[in-house]
């Protein structure tokens, strides 16, 4: 049987960038999308050397509508069908609270954070029905619970509510929807090294465990949080 192709949006660094190890060395041609192919290109060329698998980048806006829609037609042009995306391209803001953070810059999180995963599920349906394939989505547990003033959470939040919107839309097509909602995470993301948090590797693990499950298993949500540390 012919090697699973999954595409990941975002994947240039932190959860998109070890999740497509992990999927290599579990057999996934990938796919690697993000706005800049710099890294990418180099990130290709180890999956393919370390791992066996085919792997390509390609230059992807994810608020745009038209650019999703031509990286779903060229995955498929280059690998020769699409067996999963992990829609986790994702951004955070700069201040904090309603009060202290520039609408300008709530915009681009919400067109990146909510349209952008819709859009990427948008362009690739039909192909992921063809192959019944796997929808992930990164959440953040920010999105389940109340934090003060979170307009990301509040994306997020959003991105949970589309994830199973989806996968009542999907029911009955063989296609599964799995959302993924980490805690904190130590990746670029943040400007300072996190202490306590979890690294890209244990949420690429969850992801890796999501996809390769039996066709008649759905994991639903996994939320996946840092052990509270010893008290001593």
């Amino acid at each position: 049987m012919a090697n699973p192709t999954l595409l990941i949006t975002g994947a240039s660094t932190g959860i998109g960038e070890a999740s497509a190890r992990h999927a290599a060395q579990a057999g996934y041609n990938v796919a690697l999308a993000a706005r800049s192919t710099q890294r990418l290109e180099t990130l290709a060329e180890t999956l393919e050397n370390e791992y066996g698998v085919r792997s390509a980048a390609f230059t992807c806006n994810v608020q745009s509508w038209e650019a999703q829609e031509q990286l779903v037609a060229s995955v498929v042009e280059h690998f020769g069908g699409l067996d999963a995306v992990f829609a986790n391209a994702g951004r955070g803001l700069e201040g904090r609270g309603y009060g202290g953070s520039d609408p300008e810059e709530w915009r681009e999180v919400l067109l990146t954070n909510v349209l952008g995963p819709a859009l990427t599920v948008r362009a690739a349906m039909a192909e992921l029905k063809k192959t019944r394939g796997h929808v992930l989505i990164t959440g953040s547990v920010a999105g389940r619970r109340v934090m003060p003033g979170s307009f990301y959470g509040a994306t997020k939040s959003a991105v949970q509510s589309m994830a199973y919107n989806l996968r009542e839309e999907v029911k009955g097509s063989g296609m599964r929807v799995t959302l993924i909602e980490p805690g904190v995470v130590d990746t670029p993301f943040f400007d300072e090294p996190q202490e306590d948090a979890l690294t890209p590797d244990d949420i690429a693990r969850s992801v890796i465990f999501a996809l390769t499950q039996p066709k008649h298993v759905e994991v639903h949500d996994m939320c996946i949080l840092p052990t509270p540390p010893i008290e001593e």
